[in-house]
């Protein structure tokens, strides 16, 4: 019998793995997954029909706090998907609720010229 999973990481891995059932990243559409720590939030651009990474953009390059950091993740992935010819992405927050800094985040790739 498996136990109940009680902490908040093990309850958004299980949210994490329901959505990725559904969620496909394909190389004209990647999937923008976010990942967020403790001290920084990051994203990547992946295809995963291939299993490669397009572009990535890490909290660790910008300084601030993590609101800002997500604002400047979120400009820095839009510019790296537009160098790599990629307009239109599947958003994946990873189980992390919509708001704060996922929100920043998105909304910031948004202006960057992404649409979800």
């Amino acid at each position: 019998m498996q136990h109940k999973p009680t902490t908040n990481r093990e309850l958004r891995k299980r949210r994490h793995i329901r959505v990725r059932a559904v969620i496909k990243g394909t190389a004209t559409r990647p999937r923008l997954a976010v990942y967020r720590s403790n001290r920084f939030v990051s994203a990547q651009l992946i295809d995963d029909a291939a299993g490669k990474t397009i572009a990535a953009a890490h909290g660790r390059e910008f300084k601030g706090p993590q609101s800002l950091q997500a604002k400047a993740v979120g400009s820095a992935i839009a510019k790296a998907a537009k160098a790599a010819g990629v307009g239109s992405v599947v958003f994946d927050r990873a189980g992390y609720r919509y708001g704060g800094q996922v929100k920043t985040l998105s909304d910031a790739a948004r202006e960057g010229g992404l649409t979800f």
